[in-house]
């Protein structure tokens, strides 16, 4: 029994030391929260603090018949979506093709205005690596 008195003694005062509330000049390490998925949202939630952020407006050549362009205008360009996901304020149109697929991705410009094409990503079916976007959209166009 005598060699287990000094492993259960520092068993038990590691064990008490758990129990003891910090001194005023210890820290208390911040609890760990849940993963944000797994958090419950309020019935009520409060309504964003933000104010309007501008979204980053892509330029480039060839690009020019759909950035800046409303929903309507689009579709009239390339028909169809084969998907269409509204975030909030913003909205993604996706639009497909033997050679292609074509994510618009379209944003207030100020706020309260209509969402407009301002971000556009191209990329190949079968594989999903990056393409030439006006190549896409030429492509796509009906």
């Amino acid at each position: 029994m005598k060699k287990y008195r000094l492993p259960l003694l520092c068993l038990c005062s590691a064990a008490m030391a758990g129990c003891v509330a910090p001194s005023q000049n210890q820290t208390v390490p911040a609890a760990r929260t849940a993963p944000v998925a797994s958090r419950v949202p309020a019935t009520n939630p409060a309504p964003p603090t933000r104010g309007f952020i501008a979204p980053q407006i892509m330029r480039g050549a060839g690009l020019d018949d759909v950035i800046g362009a409303g929903t309507t205008r689009l579709l009239n360009l390339f028909g169809p979506p084969a998907l269409d996901v509204p975030e909030g304020d913003a909205r993604k149109l996706q639009f497909r093709g033997q050679s292609c697929v074509l994510d618009i991705f379209l944003y207030p410009v100020r706020p309260g205005a209509d969402p407009s094409a301002t971000w556009i990503e191209a990329r190949r079916p079968d594989s999903g690596r990056d393409v030439d976007r006006a190549d896409c959209i030429a492509a796509l166009k009906r």
